[in-house]
């Protein structure tokens, strides 16, 4: 070999030798690289002027029926929204009939979408569980999405909520526009209270007389015993939230069985003296045939015929989000009644403020996505006033908002005379996704009032003096999540066990310093330690 070649050959050794040194490679961390880091920034991907840059996405949604279709993928928001951005997004729908075992597939196998889209995708653990899949945000939401950016800034709730123990953003947060501060409320049946020739309820007394009146007697005057007090799919954790908040155990929506005692302390409800109260209550009222002998065994197709029933809802009380939410065609028989008086002489109704208007794991970019950057600045495309009115009723751009001549935007009833509350969760995001609506901007909306949230907000007034503080939304660590998951499991299971059978066939008396003593063998005071130092937490103390 000549000197030339080999001075040649030498110098393409260097080449290769010095790319090698300062990461020629230039793989930008993708998601397919296999790389684990949970804090890790991409920088070369993260540039979506780069013509190599990606700028279609994958992004996973599960919606809860398939008859709502998939026109909420097609909206004139969502294609503004692309044209903005540049981003383009392929949905990948799936339904809530299978969405477990899909969910599993999807964390287990590795063909991760780029993103996962709402709240009811991802739980808490599942984050917590996978970390190694899902980009650390950060940094990238400061240099990526200024609309959010400043609402950190402004907002400590959303901040808090999208924030771990560890001080790690993983998700972004929503803030829900126009929301109440009460959740499901109390209708009466007047067909069936003027038919017995009650006065409405006013105290929990009251209120056991009348559903023991609707069970045993006739009250839509057909000769069958077919009537009842209430009828649902009942468990602890439902009736906590209905049947049983009159004993004021402020239970919180997140399923933890938490509540706030009169000081502010967190403790077990199902573990409380005035648990133990409420359910001899229920007890009482099951006993006495006040509620329905299936509610613990029917599903839901089951009791809704029993509330929706052709010719005449067959139940008494139902608790539900507004007048028309559950009871249809049958809407009309049912009145609003205001909280009753509980044991204590106070009123108490459902809530739960964190949980009905904010909310964390909305928008969760997996490792997947080599380039975050464009796809936080098209989720931080949802982040302003009229973005979420669209994404929470429906798009302008397709009639179903109105754009008025004073600065106004008036919410339209559906032309084909189907619900609002329908209308809205198949052309928009509704409840999921990213979304944020400053509350002077609230003002600028005109809702129907004689359907959808007109009428809840009109029914939120009667009984939002009666919204008790509760145990809130908060953030757990790694550990913190692991230890709960553990040990909650059968703690729960235990609880819901026990409660059906002490409302049918009683006991609690006799059964009670058993049960507690149960309870704590299966560490139920770690789970209490545990809420507690979150609570601490997420409040600041």
């Amino acid at each position: 070999m000549n000197a030339k070649k080999i001075l040649c050959l030498l110098l393409a050794l260097a080449m290769i030798f010095t790319l090698t040194a300062c990461g020629g490679n230039n793989d930008g961390n993708s998601g397919n690289s296999g790389n684990t880091g949970n804090n890790s920034t991409p920088v070369a991907n993260n540039n979506d002027n780069d013509g190599d840059a990606q700028t279609e996405f994958r992004v996973a949604i599960m919606r809860y029926s398939e008859a709502w279709g998939l026109d909420f993928s097609q909206t004139a928001f969502l294609r503004e929204a692309s044209e903005a951005t540049g981003a383009t997004i392929n949905w990948e729908t799936y339904y809530a009939a299978d969405w477990a075992e899909q969910k599993s597939l999807l964390l287990a196998g590795g063909n991760l979408p780029d993103a996962f889209f709402g709240s009811v995708c991802l739980t808490d653990s599942d984050i917590s569980k996978n970390k190694a899949s899902f980009w650390e945000l950060t940094a990238l939401i400061e240099e990526n999405m200024p609309n959010l950016t400043r609402i950190l800034g402004e907002d400590e709730m959303m901040k808090s909520l999208c924030t771990d123990a560890n001080g790690d953003i993983y998700t972004l947060p929503k803030k829900l526009p126009l929301r109440p501060i009460t959740a499901n409320q109390m209708f009466i049946n007047k067909d069936f209270l003027d038919a017995l020739n009650m006065e409405m309820p006013q105290t929990y007394e009251d209120l056991a007389d009348f559903m023991i009146a609707c069970g045993t007697q006739d009250p839509d005057g057909n000769g069958e015993d077919d009537t009842y007090g209430q009828s649902i799919v009942a468990s602890l954790q439902s009736d906590l939230n209905n049947l049983l908040v009159y004993f004021g155990l402020s239970n919180s929506r997140n399923k933890n069985y938490m509540g706030l005692d009169a000081s502010g302390t967190p403790y077990f409800i199902p573990a409380s003296e005035k648990y133990k109260e409420a359910v001899k209550w229920a007890n009482y009222l099951y006993t006495n045939g006040a509620l329905d002998p299936e509610r613990f065994t029917q599903d839901n197709s089951l009791a809704q015929a029993k509330v929706q029933a052709e010719g005449g809802s067959k139940v008494g009380v139902h608790w539900q989000w507004s007048v028309d939410a559950e009871t249809g065609g049958n809407a009309s028989q049912f009145v609003l009644c205001e909280a009753v008086e509980g044991p204590d002489g106070e009123r108490y109704v459902e809530t739960d403020p964190t949980s009905l208007n904010y909310g964390r794991n909305e928008f969760i970019i997996t490792k997947t996505c080599t380039n975050p950057g464009l796809l936080l600045k098209w989720a931080d495309y949802f982040y302003t006033d009229l973005a979420s009115l669209q994404n929470y009723y429906g798009s302008i751009g397709d009639g179903k908002i109105a754009e008025n001549a004073d600065g106004t935007y008036e919410v339209l009833v559906p032309e084909d005379g189907s619900s609002l509350d329908a209308s809205s969760w198949i052309n928009s995001f509704r409840d999921h996704g990213p979304k944020y609506m400053e509350v002077a901007f609230e003002s600028k909306v005109v809702l129907p009032t004689d359907q959808g949230d007109g009428v809840k907000l009109a029914a939120n007034e009667v009984d939002k003096a009666h919204a008790h503080e509760i145990f809130p939304v908060c953030s757990y660590s790694d550990e913190q999540l692991e230890t709960l998951t553990l040990l909650t499991t059968d703690i729960y299971n235990y609880v819901e066990t026990t409660y059906a059978n002490w409302v049918i066939n009683g006991g609690i008396d006799e059964e009670w310093d058993a049960y507690l003593q149960q309870l704590q063998a299966m560490q139920l005071d770690k789970v209490v330690e545990i809420q507690t130092d979150a609570y601490n937490l997420t409040m600041g103390r």
